[in-house]
């Protein structure tokens, strides 16, 4: 199949788990084109089937902001004219499944007909897509999508209550890539780190309020006052400053580094001994799958899609959201020298069963059935003919 893939080229999940996939689908043989405003962050060209289209959006004096939205259908229209695709997979539902629809209409009038498929990541539907201002489109672009996807049930029922949503959602999981991340030999990186044997705690995030990162911080602060510890924070963000400021009022920066992002999480991840993340709300929890592939054991809140992930007591634990003292009675236990090797294999064990070889396939398959009924729909080929 030829398959073009529009998201955001971020440290996102969204970006993350549209980049990782098309790689994937690029090993299996089909060929993928990435539509978006820069290369995403994790994609390479070492396989002759990815290709990168860059969305130009130029600034003129009459738009107070640039028309991403009108640029992407544009750019939309012409790879899927000139590469001859077969379908499209926009992930996030803003902009981009409204802006594959604008594109789909106007191939339209061209004869060809391109199906869509919509990937709900999470705040795409729980936070911007419940903006009265935003609520329209985004039930409309949904629903006209060809086929829809989501990557947790906790999603798939937040979309039903907060749209009227008439299509099926088939919930497909967020993923990992195993031969990238699992646990690799860095111990001269953690000797530099923890000199002295010291447990190592991390979270990764795009440090947003929803993270709470705050609560990270506090529940470090009661472990550190039991064991000796210390905590990596990888990733950047709104909240950073703020908690740089509150690592300081709470005087314990010296066992605290902020990393920034990291192109390699996975090497960051494979010394640490404890992954926190205690959420509002996630969707699925990728950062918290990516940590248990590099076999350490999580910490987090109960929330969305969390649940169908980290499996109480045997890969971690999960807490009330807020719950800082839950956290940290269940990182003492967890930190234990008897129960860490457990847990760091469970952890483990529980990735495996959402390595990209396993996810991928379904994605085909929900591929496979759009393209079968938009057979049935009349059109023209792509040469207009």
């Amino acid at each position: 199949m030829k398959i073009g893939i529009v998201c955001y080229p971020t440290f996102g999940g969204s970006g993350v788990v549209a980049t990782e996939l098309g790689i994937a689908l690029a090993r299996e043989g089909h060929q993928v084109h990435f539509i978006t405003y820069s290369q995403p962050a994790r994609l390479d060209f070492f396989s002759e089937n990815l290709y990168y289209h860059e969305v130009a959006f130029p600034s003129y004096p009459l738009f107070q902001y640039p028309p991403y939205e009108l640029a992407l259908a544009s750019k939309m229209v012409n790879v899927v004219r000139y590469e001859k695709l077969d379908i499209l997979h926009v992930h996030y539902a803003i902009p981009h499944a409204s802006a594959a629809y604008m594109a789909k209409q106007i191939l339209k009038t061209q004869g060809i007909h391109i199906p869509v498929v919509t990937t709900l990541h999470g705040t795409d539907i729980t936070l911007v897509g419940k903006d009265a201002s935003y609520e329209p489109v985004v039930t409309f672009s949904i629903n006209q999508s060809d086929g829809v996807t989501a990557v947790s049930e906790d999603l798939r029922k937040d979309t039903y209550a907060q749209f009227e949503i008439k299509r099926d959602i088939d919930v497909i999981p967020n993923f990992i890539d195993l031969s990238r991340f699992k646990k690799q030999s860095k111990e001269h990186f953690r000797r530099a780190i923890a000199p002295h044997g010291e447990k190592l705690l991390v979270h990764t995030s795009n440090f947003r309020k929803v993270k709470r990162i705050e609560d990270v911080l506090h529940v470090f602060s009661k472990v550190r006052k039991e064991i000796s510890c210390k905590l990596l924070l990888v990733g950047d963000g709104p909240e950073r400053p703020r908690m740089e400021q509150l690592c300081r009022q709470m005087g314990n920066c010296d066992d605290v580094r902020f990393l920034g992002k990291q192109d390699a999480v996975e090497e960051v991840l494979s010394i640490c001994d404890l992954f926190i993340m205690p959420s509002e709300k996630e969707s699925f929890g990728l950062a918290a799958l990516e940590a248990m592939a590099c076999e350490v054991p999580v910490i987090t809140s109960d929330a969305g899609g969390l649940p169908e992930l980290n499996v109480q007591g045997v890969t971690g634990f999960m807490s009330k959201v807020g719950d800082v003292d839950d956290m940290v009675q269940h990182a003492l236990y967890i930190l234990k020298d008897e129960n860490l090797p457990v847990f760091k294999k469970n952890a483990l064990e529980r990735a495996r069963e959402f390595d990209v070889t396993a996810i991928m396939p379904m994605y085909e398959a929900v591929y496979r059935r759009v393209l079968v009924k938009s057979v049935e729909q009349p059109q023209l080929s792509h040469s207009g003919e």
